[in-house]
C-alpha cells in the first residue's frame, strides 16, 4: 500500500494543473421520477463558469440523480440541461455523455484493477493519438503528485491515492465541467481535510467548473463557492456558505448546518418567548405559532453572571468540546449546549446561561417539514 506521507511529499512537487475552458452548466425546470415516484420536482439551478457548486442534502434528496442527468446517464422527464446556453438534453435534443465535454468522478473511484495507473488515467483520452494520450495522462498524474506510480496497479494505492488517480483521470480530457459524486465518502476521516484541500487546489488551478454532491454540510462549506440545498427533490435554498448558515430560509436549512434546540412558541405583543429568552417577532402576526431555533454553540454557559439560572443534568466530554443538557426554570424542554471543554469545573451542577437575541431564529410552524 502507498503511504499518505509519501503522497503528501509527492504532492508538494506536482505539476500545476492544466487550464481548461470552464463552462456554465444550467438546469432549467428539471423533473424526474422513478416508477412514478417524483425524485426531482422542478429544479432550476446553474453552476457558473469556474465555480465550485455543491449539491447538498440528505439521502433521497435528488442530488445524485441531478448529477447523473447533467452527465447524460439519466434522462429527465421534462426540462432542459444547458452547457454554455447550448441545450444538451431537452424535449427534442439529447447529446450523449461522451460528447458533452463533461467529466464524471464516481463515488467508488471506479479504477480498473487490471490496468496500470497510467492506463487508468489514459482511459478517457481515446480521441487522441496514443503518444499524445500517454503524454497527457502522464501530465495529469504529475499534477496530482503520483507520476511515480504510473506503472503500478490500483491495489498498491491507499484510498487517498486512489481518489487522486480518479481525479487525474477525470481532469485529463480537460472537461468544461467536472461532476463529482460524494468523492470523499470512502476516505478515512483523518485524511479528508488534506485530500479535500488538495482537490480544491487542483480544481482552482485547472479552472474547471465543478459540481460536487455531498451530504456533509461542513464539507460543502469547506469546498463550495455556492451551495444548493436539496430536500425531497426540491431546491430549498441556494447561496454562499455564509448565506445558508447565517440566514437559513427554513427550519430544515437551519438544522442541516448545525445542531439546534427547537422551542415551540407564538407571537405575543410582537415578541416570541422561549426558555432561553424572548425575541422580536418581526413581521409575524400576533398569535401566530412559531418554532424558535437556537444553535447549541449559541448557548453560553457560565458558573454565574448569565441571564438564566440552569442546572446541568447531563454532560458528555468529546475532547475539544463538551455537550451539556440543562434544565431551566419554567421550561419543560431541556436546553442543549456545546461548549469548550474544561470551561466549567467538574462536578458543577448549578450554572447560568445566556443566548444573544440575534441567535434565536424564528420559523413558521408549518415550515418544520419543508
Amino acid at each position: 500500500m502507498g503511504s499518505e506521507p509519501q503522497r503528501q511529499g509527492a504532492a508538494k512537487t506536482r505539476r500545476t494543473a492544466g487550464v481548461t475552458f470552464a463552462a456554465r452548466l444550467a438546469f432549467d425546470d428539471i423533473r424526474h421520477s422513478y416508477h412514478g415516484r417524483p425524485t426531482i420536482r422542478g429544479i432550476s439551478l446553474a453552476a457558473e463558469a469556474g465555480e465550485v457548486l455543491c449539491l447538498l442534502g440528505p439521502s433521497g434528496s435528488g442530488k445524485t440523480t441531478l448529477l447523473r442527468i447533467a452527465a447524460g446517464i439519466e434522462v429527465q422527464e421534462s426540462g432542459r440541461v444547458l452547457l454554455n446556453d447550448q441545450e444538451m438534453s431537452g424535449p427534442s435534443v439529447f447529446v450523449p455523455p461522451e460528447r458533452r465535454g463533461v467529466g464524471l468522478m464516481f463515488q467508488d473511484f471506479a479504477l480498473f484493477p487490471h490496468m496500470t495507473i497510467l492506463e487508468n488515467v489514459r482511459f478517457g483520452l481515446t480521441a487522441l493519438p496514443k503518444a499524445q494520450a500517454v503524454s497527457e495522462a502522464g501530465a495529469a498524474l504529475e499534477r496530482v503528485g503520483l507520476s511515480h506510480y504510473a506503472d503500478r496497479y490500483p491495489h498498491v494505492l491507499s484510498g487517498g491515492e486512489q481518489q487522486r488517480v480518479a481525479l487525474a483521470r477525470a481532469l485529463a480530457p480537460r472537461p468544461g465541467v467536472l461532476l463529482m459524486d460524494e468523492p470523499f465518502s470512502g476516505l478515512d476521516s483523518r485524511l479528508k481535510d488534506a485530500i479535500r484541500a488538495d482537490t480544491l487546489a487542483i480544481l482552482r488551478e485547472s479552472r474547471a467548473t465543478a459540481i460536487v454532491v455531498t451530504h456533509d454540510a461542513e464539507e460543502a462549506m469547506r469546498m463550495a463557492d455556492r451551495i444548493a440545498l436539496l430536500k425531497g427533490g426540491c431546491l430549498v435554498q441556494q447561496g454562499t456558505a455564509d448565506d445558508l448558515y447565517r440566514r437559513p430560509a427554513s427550519l430544515f436549512a437551519a438544522g442541516f448546518f448545525s445542531e439546534i434546540n427547537e422551542f415551540e412558541t407564538e407571537v405575543f405583543r410582537g415578541r416570541a418567548a422561549t426558555p432561553v429568552g424572548t425575541v422580536d417577532a418581526g413581521a409575524h402576526p400576533e398569535g401566530q405559532p412559531l418554532v424558535a431555533a437556537v444553535r447549541l454553540s449559541s448557548v453560553t454557559v457560565r458558573p454565574e453572571g448569565g441571564a438564566i439560572p440552569a442546572r446541568i443534568v447531563a454532560r458528555r466530554f468529546l475532547g475539544v468540546v463538551e455537550l451539556l443538557e440543562l434544565a431551566v426554570p419554567d421550561g419543560e424542554q431541556r436546553v442543549r449546549a456545546r461548549i469548550r471543554a474544561d470551561l466549567l469545573p467538574q462536578g458543577l451542577r448549578d450554572v447560568t446561561l445566556s443566548v444573544n437575541e440575534r441567535d434565536i431564529m424564528l420559523f413558521e410552524k408549518d415550515e418544520r417539514n419543508s
